[in-house]
């Protein structure tokens, strides 16, 4: 499989770092996204008329969307990754892959703004991202109840990382995470598992400093 690849980029970090806990070896093609946009060359738009990335390649199959990317590598491995056991996990599953998507928008925008300068409004897109923290905290608060780590399940799922690169950058969009000790402990649960790898902005379990506002002492 190839994948069209930046490696500043929240959206394409997601493949890799699924395909590195399912043992998927990739061949990563690096794409000159800034400052050059090579995304947007008639190569790559000639794969993706969105101009988008990433562009995962398997033989004939093009995929341009990472939630599908993600069911697809997940496919691969059985059905734990997509919820399958029963269908209430299956539709959480696809809920909160949905709810990607606005963190996409909201928290990779303001991050995209503050970071590279791109046009925005980055007081609403702040507020809008904040709103979707507030989302994302009370439903991991209800999955702890239910004595459950993660989104879907107690176990992860593609939903769990369709979700985590843009919350765990949000600082870089000028949010902070210290008012959510459930997606603080989300989030560590999430680099605890097996094969995660890093990118920029985000750090292995162990490189992390000391959560300064535990729940119930960090258990």
């Amino acid at each position: 499989m190839k994948l069209y690849d930046y490696i500043l980029s929240p959206s394409c970090y997601k493949i890799r770092l699924m395909a590195a806990i399912l043992g998927v070896k990739l061949d990563i093609r690096p794409v000159d996204f800034h400052p050059g946009f090579e995304h947007r060359g008639p190569e790559l738009l000639a794969l993706n008329p969105a101009g988008s990335i990433p562009i995962l390649v398997d033989g004939e199959l093009v995929l341009t969307e990472s939630s599908a990317m993600l069911a697809f590598l997940a496919a691969q491995s059985g059905p734990d990754w997509l919820g399958r056991d029963a269908p209430q996990e299956t539709a959480r599953v696809q809920q909160w892959l949905s709810f990607s998507h606005r963190l996409t928008t909201n928290l990779g925008g303001a991050r995209l703004h503050q970071m590279l300068l791109r046009p925005g409004n980055i007081e609403s897109l702040q507020a809008q991202g904040v709103a979707a923290l507030r989302e994302l905290e009370a439903g991991l608060f209800e999955q702890r109840l239910r004595d459950m780590r993660f989104l879907a399940s107690d176990r992860a799922t593609i939903a769990d990382i369709a979700c985590f690169p843009y919350v765990a950058l949000a600082p870089d969009g000028g949010i902070s995470l210290d008012p959510y000790p459930n997606i603080r402990l989300w989030l560590r649960a999430i680099r605890s598992l097996e094969g995660f790898i890093e990118m920029p902005g985000i750090h292995r379990l162990h490189e992390l400093k000391p959560d300064p506002h535990p729940v119930n002492g960090g258990k």
